[in-house]
């Protein structure tokens, strides 16, 4: 066994999965509230130095195992670090400065309803006057009720999520954080969702109308990554072409010797 091929191979294996998450990224990159991805990997040497120092197993009874022979493609992450505003001048298009996520009413294929959360804040009020997202999705109160207000008066919101019309204090926007962001997993359609056992906080947060928190990609960065991920793809390639070329050489020509 040639374990420069498996070792090359893994290589652009990681390489692969670290360009599918460029790629999402730049695809994402003018999406509102968007929070871009990552990729770890680790090394031989290292997932072997955990093996070592594994200490759950007898000294004489430990074996090293079956482990990857080249890169092992870690875990996945995502950056929630704070995207730039932008003005829109709706006082429906919410942006949250801060830590915490609007907390929204998603209603699935078969009807079940459930409570996902998001931080992209561009809402609109329906003709029947309640407060929606861009897909028709409930924007929930403080008290996990819809959103209603009166279509013929003007609405103000302040920077608690506090909604006023004509002066009288309507409904507040929920705005709910977690403890653990590790707990929050992607549903799709810029939602969140807590896995089991996920502790809600308060949030810390101030409440921006009239804006939109854009995403948080840099683009410049992503093409960056991306330039280097093809190469070091390419690179690993080349690595496969030249173990490969010297195999044909000592099979074809060497074994006639």
């Amino acid at each position: 066994m040639v374990k420069g091929l498996y070792t090359a191979y893994t290589g652009m294996v990681h390489q692969q999965s670290r360009m599918d998450i460029l790629s999402n990224n730049m695809a994402n990159s003018a999406t509102v509230g968007f929070k871009k991805e990552g990729s770890t990997s680790e090394a031989f040497k290292d997932v072997l130095a955990y093996k070592i120092k594994d200490t759950s197993e007898g000294v004489y009874a430990r074996g090293i195992g079956s482990m990857n022979l080249g890169v092992k493609i870690g875990e996945n992450y995502t950056d929630f670090s704070q995207g730039a505003f932008k003005a829109t001048e709706n006082p429906y298009d919410l942006a949250i400065s801060g830590s915490g996520f609007f907390a929204c009413e998603y209603t699935n294929k078969a009807g079940d309803t459930s409570v996902k959360y998001t931080r992209d804040g561009s809402f609109t009020l329906t003709k029947e006057g309640n407060l929606v997202t861009k897909d028709g999705d409930f924007v929930l109160d403080t008290n996990g009720r819809h959103i209603r207000l009166d279509t013929m008066s003007q609405a103000s919101i302040d920077q608690a999520g506090r909604i006023y019309q004509n002066g009288a204090l309507v409904a507040q926007v929920q705005v709910t954080d977690f403890a653990d962001y590790n707990a929050l997993e992607h549903f799709g359609e810029n939602y969140y969702q807590p896995v089991e056992g996920a502790a809600q906080i308060a949030a810390d947060a101030t409440i921006y109308s009239g804006h939109l928190e854009q995403s948080n990609v840099t683009v410049v960065s992503e093409m960056v990554e991306l330039i280097e991920v093809s190469r070091n793809y390419e690179t690993n390639q080349k690595v496969i072409q030249t173990i490969d070329n010297t195999l044909e050489i000592a099979a074809n020509q060497l074994g006639k010797i």
